[in-house]
This record gives C-alpha cells, sequence and structure tokens, in this order.
C-alpha cells in the first residue's frame, strides 16, 4: 500500500492557466454620466496713463562754493570719524544740565489748563482783576501811576497822595503783581517796596522786565530792580545840587545813542527836565542834560502874554515815537511846547550850582490850554499827532505843525488825569477822569461821544491813571484813588484795526485847524 502523503501529493499538483479579464459593469456606467462643463466672467478691459507738471524748479542755497578738495576731506572724515570731537565733547558737557532741565519742565505746572485760541473774539469789556494792597488802603494812599511790564506779565504801581497837603514825610509803596502767576491773590502783592515819601511817577524799562524807575515827592529820581528783593534800590539821585527839588511829576525812560543803553527822563513842578544816565560802576546816577523853562525863553502867539511866576512849572511830558530829538512839556499854567533835546541855548536861569549847565529846549508853543496839563501823549501811527488833557475836562487832538488844536472832544465835567493811545488802533484812545470813568473814544465814528465806558468801584473814587498792554493790547489797567488796580479786557472791536483806519487818521492829521 501506497502511503497516505503520496496519495495527496499526487491529487494536487502545479498546472499554469489562461489570465481571465472581467470588464467592469460600474465604472463603464459612470464614465457615460460625466458631463464636462465651464464659465467665463465678461471681458475685463485696462488702460494705462500717466501725469506730468507742466513747470519744474529746483532750488538751493549755499554759504560758500566748496571745492574738491573740501569735498573730499568731508566725505573722508565722515568714513573715518562719524562723530566729530567737538560735538562729543559739547554733548557730554550740556548732558546733566539737559536732562535736569527736561525733567523740571516735566514737573512744571506752569501751562497747566492754559488754551491758545487764535479765533477768539470778544465783544464786551470785562473787569479780569482787581489788584489792592491792603497797607497802602488802610493808609487812605491813592494809585497815583501804573506800568506794564516790557514782558507785559507784570503790572506795577505807585502809592501816594494826589490831593493838597504836604505828603513829604508820608510813607508809600510801589507793588507789582504777576498776572501769569498761577497762584496769583489780588489782595496780596508778589512784590512790595517800602519808600519813605510819597511816589509820584513810575515806568517800567522798555527792555529789562526788573528795572522800573520812579519819582518821589521829595524830587529824587529813584531805579528799583525788583530782582533783588532784599535791597531793591539800585540807584538813587538824592539831595544835591543837580537834582529835583519839588516833586516830580513824571518819568520815563529814553534811548541814548550808545545802542541797547537808556537813561532816566524826568519832570517837576520847577520848571527842570533832567536827563539822568546811570553809572555802572558806581551804581549812581550822573546828571547827562538839564533843561529849564522860563516863560521870557519861550516862543508864543501875539495872544499869549507873559504873566504871573517866570519859572514854568512842568506837570507832564511825551516822548515823540518817530523822532528821538523831539519831547512835548505841558505846564501848570496850561502852556504846551514842542521841545529839542539838541537845544543849544542857555537857559535864563540863576546858577544853583548844577554840574551841567541847563538849557532852554522850547521850539513851538502850541495855543494855552485854561489850566494844568495833566497828560499828553504822541500818536504811534502818525508822526505828528499827539493828543493832550488837563482840568479843562477836554481831550485835545495835536498836531505838531499847528498852533490851534485839530479837534477837542468832552471826556468829563471834572479833571482829566491821564490819556493815552492804544497801541493797536490808530483812532483809539482812552482818558482817565476825575469821576471815576475810563472814556474810550474811537475817532472812526461819526459820533464824538464815547465808544465805551468803564467804571468800577463806584462813584467818588478818582481814575488817576492808566496804561495799555502792548504785549497784550486786550488788557487796560487802570489805577484809583481808592487804592485799586483794575485790569480789564478790551472788546475785539476796541482792539482789532479796520482796513481803512490807517487813511482816516491821515485825513484827520492833514486837516487845518478852525
Amino acid at each position: 500500500m501506497e502511503p497516505e502523503e503520496d496519495k495527496l501529493i499526487k491529487m494536487f499538483t502545479d498546472e499554469a492557466l489562461d489570465a481571465v479579464t472581467i470588464e467592469s459593469l460600474w465604472r463603464k456606467s459612470q464614465q457615460a454620466a460625466q458631463e464636462s462643463r465651464g464659465c467665463q466672467t465678461r471681458a475685463v478691459h485696462s488702460t494705462e496713463a500717466e501725469v506730468q507738471t507742466v513747470l519744474t524748479s529746483s532750488s538751493w542755497t549755499q554759504t560758500e562754493e566748496p571745492t574738491h578738495q573740501d569735498t573730499e576731506q568731508l566725505l573722508r572724515q565722515n568714513q573715518d570719524e562719524p562723530d566729530p570731537p567737538d560735538l562729543k565733547d559739547f554733548l557730554h558737557r550740556v548732558e546733566d544740565s539737559v536732562i535736569r532741565e527736561l525733567v523740571r519742565n516735566a514737573r512744571s505746572h506752569a501751562f497747566d489748563g492754559f488754551q491758545v485760541n487764535w479765533e477768539e473774539h470778544n465783544n464786551r469789556v470785562s473787569c479780569l482783576h482787581c489788584l489792592q494792597h491792603p497797607g497802602a488802603q488802610e493808609r487812605g494812599l491813592h494809585v497815583t501811576s501804573v506800568s506794564w511790564s516790557c514782558t507785559g506779565s507784570v503790572i506795577a504801581c505807585a502809592y501816594g497822595r494826589i490831593d493838597e497837603g504836604d505828603w513829604s514825610t508820608e510813607k508809600s509803596f510801589v507793588c507789582t503783581w504777576n498776572l501769569n502767576r498761577q497762584s496769583l491773590n489780588p489782595k496780596q502783592a508778589d512784590l512790595v517796596i517800602d519808600v519813605p515819601t510819597t511816589v509820584t511817577a513810575l515806568c517800567c524799562h522798555p527792555n529789562q522786565p526788573a528795572l522800573i524807575a520812579g519819582g518821589l515827592y521829595t524830587g529824587e529820581v529813584v531805579v528799583w530792580d525788583t530782582s533783588q528783593t532784599q535791597d531793591p534800590v539800585l540807584v538813587q539821585t538824592g539831595m544835591s545840587a543837580d537834582s529835583h527839588r519839588e516833586p516830580v511829576y513824571q518819568v520815563s525812560w529814553v534811548p541814548l545813542q550808545k545802542k541797547g543803553e537808556f537813561g532816566v527822563l524826568s519832570a517837576s513842578s520847577r520848571g527842570q527836565v533832567l536827563l539822568w544816565t546811570v553809572d555802572s560802576d558806581q551804581n549812581t546816577f550822573v546828571l547827562n542834560a538839564a533843561y529849564a523853562f522860563v516863560r521870557q525863553q519861550v516862543p508864543h502867539s501875539s495872544s499869549f502874554k507873559v504873566r504871573g511866576s517866570s519859572t514854568v512849572g512842568v506837570t507832564s511830558l511825551a516822548l515823540s515815537p518817530w523822532d528821538s530829538d523831539t519831547f512835548l512839556v505841558g505846564s501848570e499854567g496850561g502852556l504846551l511846547l514842542r521841545c529839542s533835546f539838541s537845544a543849544q541855548t542857555p537857559a535864563a536861569v540863576p546858577s544853583e550850582g548844577q554840574t551841567v549847565t541847563p538849557r532852554a529846549p522850547a521850539v513851538f508853543s502850541f495855543r494855552p490850554r485854561r489850566g494844568p496839563v495833566h497828560s499828553i501823549h504822541c500818536s504811534p501811527f502818525h508822526r505828528n499827532l499827539f493828543v493832550s488833557t488837563g482840568t479843562d475836562g477836554l481831550a485835545h487832538l495835536h498836531s505838531l505843525l499847528q498852533v490851534d488844536p485839530l479837534l477837542s472832544l468832552r471826556v468829563s465835567d471834572s479833571y482829566v488825569f491821564q490819556v493815552q493811545w492804544s497801541p493797536t488802533r490808530p483812532l483809539v484812545f482812552a482818558a482817565a477822569t476825575g469821576q471815576g470813568e475810563v472814556q474810550i473814544f474811537d475817532l472812526g465814528r461819526r459820533s464824538l461821544r464815547p465808544a465805551a465806558t468803564i467804571e468800577e468801584g463806584g462813584a467818588g473814587h478818582a481814575a488817576t491813571s492808566l496804561s495799555f498792554n502792548h504785549q497784550n493790547p486786550r488788557l487796560l489797567a487802570v489805577g484809583k484813588t481808592n487804592g485799586t488796580v483794575a485790569v480789564w479786557q478790551l472788546s475785539t472791536e476796541l482792539t482789532e484795526q479796520n482796513p481803512r483806519e490807517s487813511s482816516q487818521l491821515e485825513q484827520i492829521a492833514n486837516q487845518v485847524a478852525e
């Protein structure tokens, strides 16, 4: 018998058969159902365009024509030495100072809440501040003069008396307020200077904000330095043969021949106008020129008669902003004179030991007034016009070329203590009256009545002084006999110049007095 394993091998043997292919009916059916589709957007049209300016220009500036050698040296320096040694040393030196100032500015609150509005228009006159010194009010002192610093931020006022009496021993004050200070206290001055006698005149320096010139009842002239709070008296004339011996009614800073230097011009009721210079080495006043007024040397018209005392007591003066040789003088007797600094005629006055010989400066006399001339002011917009006021209650508009006034306006039924032209409006001026009002006139109006009337503090307190702020023309300071200084903000109408205003002023100046 054969084994079982052999039988199984014989039943299953390897055999090669042909391949069998079976076609897929599903795939064929799917291919038959397929379709081809497509889409296309509308045709896109594009264009190209170019622009070019018609005119071209190029410009440059050059201090010197650079040479080829200089150019090469500069390029070589930029490559080899990117930081010039001088610049590097300078930056190291100032680094600490710059950082210190930047930190200080970052901590400062000086401009907190300040907003600039160049388009602001104000249609009314309003009182911003009413400044007062309690010590002066307790003693019944009057504000005799006010003046703005050259920066326009500080107002200075002098206290004294304008009523009758001997006030040579009456103590008084000079006070200043900085209106830009955030902690401004209207009832507490920033600086109070004690003065042993009444102060009759005051004027701030045109360039140095710390200097104030003053005239005293005793005839002395003083310059205070407000930066020296312990001893603010910089120079003082004292009582000498050169100084005034009567009250000084007005002081003004006068530019000297040397550029940037100023002297002090003072006028007294004794008929003297003195020009003082400051000796910085000795800290003393030096009398530079003296002018005296006597009736016999005053030019006058046929209607003028010499009467009374021969001395012409000076009560007011004004400097011409157009001619450095011309100044105007008003007197107690109503005289109004045009004078020259360069006059050489000796004055017919007895010698009293002065170091400088007095000269007679009067060259032209206008028609006299019926009382003392308290104030004169020259127009800053026309070289021949000025305005004067006094005890007759009128404001007289004058031309330097005519004897009689061009125009006379009724300001008050009382005295008019001071008059001043607007620094921005050629046809506007303001006048302080004995009735306590400040009348502002606009010569461009058809009516000769005041364009605005300012009154504060009630009747019975005369407005003794006023001053426009040249840095901020909208501000007007007014001093009164109740010891207050009011700072007023004027309306836009009173401060903004009209298109034809200068030509209207020229027409007024060309008029012939009737």
